[in-house]
C-alpha cells in the first residue's frame, strides 16, 4: 500500500499540530472562577457558537468514515438519521430544556434529584459515565486506527498507543484549562478544519471522474443511489426506524445525555438553548451530506471504471482487518498533500468528540457524585476537582481506546457497529427513567435505579450474538431500543411515589 507520508504530508500535519498547540495555549489563558464556570460557562455563550459545538460532538472519526461507507454500499437513506433527530431536538427543546433552565441545571441528571432524590441522580450519572465510556473510547480507538494506518502504515500495538496519546494530548489541551468555554471555541475551529478535508477530498474524486456533473448524477441515478426515503421494513434507516426507534435514539443523545446537553445549558436562557438544537442539526443536515457525497464519489470511483479508469482490484484488507472503503482510498489513491489533510479530518473529528466529553464526564462525576458526597467545600476545591475529573477522564478514556485494540481481536462484533451503538444500553434505561418523571407522578428513587438496569440488561440481551446463538434471529437496532424503554417505563411505573 502507497500509505507513508511523504515530506509535504508531513510538513502540512505539522503546520497543523503547531496551530492546535498555539490555540491550546491561547485557550488556556480562559479565566474561570468557578467549577459552574467550568462547566456551563455561567450561561453567556452564544447561541450560533453553542450550535456548531453541538454539531461537533456529534461527529467522530466513526462518522467521518462510517457516513461515506453507508452511501457507498447502500443510498443517501442515512441522512433520515438527521431529520429524525430534526424532529428529536424539537420535542427536547419544547420538553426538556425549559426544565433545565427552570432548575438551572448544570447537568440533566438534576432533574432527578429535584423530582426523587440525590441517590437517583447519582445512578443516572453513573450511568451515563459506564455508556460514556465504552462508546468514547472505543471511538477514539477509531481515530486513533485511521491515524496509525495512515502515519505509519500498520497498526501495531506500540503505533496505535501513540497515536492515542496524540488525540487525547490534543483533546485534553482544550479541556483542561479553560472549561466548556475552552472547548466550544476548539470545536469552531476544528469544525471548520474537518469540513475543509471534506470539501478538498470532494474535489479531488469529482476530478478524478470526469468533473462532468451531469454525466456524475445520471449515473448514480441509473445505480439507484439517491434515494434518501425508504418506506420498506428492510435498512436500519427505513422511515419507520426514523419515526420510532430512532426517534428515541436522539431525543436521548440530545435531551439526555449530559455530552450533548451540556453545550445547551452554557445559553443565557432557555430560548437560547432551544434555538441552538434546532440550529445545529440545520447545520449538521448538509455537514453530513457532505460525506455521504464522498461515499457516492468513492462507488463510482471504484465500481464505474469507465468514469475514472479504476480497473484494480479494490483491497479493503489492512494487516488482517476489512476497512471502510474510505479509508481504503485514502491509503491507495490519495496523492501527496491530500493524505495529510484526511488525515487531520479525522484527528478534528477525534479532537472535537473526546475535547467534549472530557468536560461531560467530569461534569456528572464532579456535580452529580463528588459534591454531595463531600459538600461544605470551598468553590477553589470543586473546581481543582473539576480539573481532576477530566484527567482522571482523560486516562481511563486512553485505557479503553487501548483495551479497544485487544478486544477487537477476540470478538467477532464489529468495533465501528459497537462504537456506533453502544449508548444504546444507557439510553433505554435513561428513556423510560424520564418519560415517567415527565409525563406520570409515579416512580421513586429505588424504581429509578432498577429502571436504568433493566433497560441496560434488556438492550444487552437483545445484542445480535445473544439472539443469534439462543434463538437464531436478529432484533433490530431500531426494536431494541424501542424495547428496552418499554421494559424501563415498566419497571419506574411499578415505583409509587413517596411523596404521596
Amino acid at each position: 500500500m502507497n500509505s507513508a507520508f511523504s515530506t509535504i504530508d508531513w510538513a502540512i500535519f505539522g503546520v497543523y499540530f503547531l496551530l492546535v498547540i498555539v490555540s491550546s495555549v491561547w485557550l488556556s489563558r480562559v479565566k474561570v472562577k468557578s467549577s459552574r464556570d467550568y462547566f456551563v460557562s455561567e450561561k453567556s455563550l452564544p447561541m450560533f457558537a453553542v450550535a456548531i459545538s453541538v454539531l461537533a460532538t456529534s461527529q467522530s472519526a466513526a462518522t467521518f468514515l462510517g457516513a461515506p461507507e453507508s452511501s457507498y454500499s447502500n443510498n443517501l437513506t442515512f441522512v433520515g438519521f438527521f431529520f429524525s433527530a430534526l424532529l428529536a431536538v424539537i420535542i427536547v427543546s419544547k420538553v426538556l430544556v425549559p426544565r433545565f433552565y427552570e432548575i438551572g441545571a448544570i447537568t440533566v441528571y438534576e432533574l432527578l434529584e429535584k423530582r426523587y432524590s440525590p441517590r437517583a441522580k447519582r445512578d443516572a450519572g453513573m450511568m451515563f459515565l459506564v455508556g460514556r465510556l465504552f462508546a468514547s473510547g472505543a471511538r477514539l480507538y477509531i481515530g486513533a486506527l485511521a491515524v496509525s494506518m495512515i502515519l505509519f502504515s500498520d497498526i501495531a500495538a506500540t503505533h496505535i498507543i501513540f497515536a492515542i496519546i496524540i488525540l487525547m494530548s490534543g483533546s485534553l489541551g482544550y479541556a483542561y484549562f479553560g472549561g466548556i468555554k475552552s472547548i466550544i471555541i476548539a470545536d469552531i475551529v476544528q469544525v471548520v478544519i474537518y469540513i475543509g478535508a471534506a470539501l478538498f477530498i470532494i474535489y479531488h474524486l469529482f476530478s478524478a471522474l470526469g468533473g462532468d456533473f451531469g454525466l456524475i448524477y445520471s449515473t448514480l441515478e441509473a445505480s439507484d443511489k439517491l434515494k434518501i426515503i425508504d418506506f420498506s421494513l428492510s435498512g436500519s434507516y427505513n422511515f419507520w426506524a426514523l419515526i420510532s426507534g430512532l426517534l428515541l435514539l436522539n431525543i436521548a443523545a440530545y435531551g439526555l445525555d449530559q455530552d450533548m446537553t451540556q453545550r445547551i445549558l452554557t445559553c443565557k436562557d432557555k430560548n437560547e438553548g432551544a434555538k441552538s438544537l434546532i440550529v445545529s442539526i440545520l447545520i449538521t443536515i448538509p455537514t453530513a451530506f457532505l460525506f455521504l457525497v464522498i461515499g457516492l464519489l468513492l462507488y463510482l470511483f471504484y465500481q464505474h471504471p469507465e468514469l475514472s479508469g479504476f480497473h484494480s482490484e479494490i483491497n479493503q484488507n489492512f494487516a488482517g482487518e476489512k476497512i471502510a472503503i474510505f479509508m481504503t482510498y485514502i491509503l491507495n489513491e490519495l496523492p501527496d498533500g491530500f493524505k495529510a489533510l484526511a488525515t487531520i479530518g479525522v484527528v478534528a473529528t477525534t479532537f472535537t468528540s473526546t475535547s467534549s466529553v472530557l468536560g461531560a464526564m467530569s461534569s456528572v462525576a464532579v456535580t452529580d457524585i463528588y459534591k454531595p458526597m463531600f459538600g461544605g467545600k470551598s468553590e477553589k476545591h470543586y473546581l481543582k476537582a473539576s480539573r481532576v475529573g477530566v484527567l482522571v477522564s482523560a486516562l481511563l478514556l486512553s485505557l479503553m481506546a487501548i483495551l479497544s485494540y485487544y478486544w477487537q481481536r477476540t470478538s467477532d462484533i464489529p468495533l465501528l457497529d459497537f462504537a456506533l451503538g453502544v449508548m444504546v444500553f444507557a439510553y433505554a434505561g435513561l428513556l423510560g427513567v424520564y418519560g415517567v418523571t415527565l409525563f406520570t407522578t409515579r416512580g421513586n428513587e429505588n424504581s429509578v435505579r432498577y429502571a436504568l438496569i433493566g433497560g441496560f440488561m434488556t438492550v444487552l440481551l437483545l445484542q445480535p450474538y445473544i439472539t443469534k446463538a439462543l434463538f437464531d434471529f436478529d432484533i433490530n437496532f431500531s426494536l431494541q431500543i424501542i424495547i428496552g424503554t418499554i421494559v424501563s417505563f415498566a419497571i419506574m411505573m411499578i415505583g409509587k411515589n413517596e411523596t404521596e
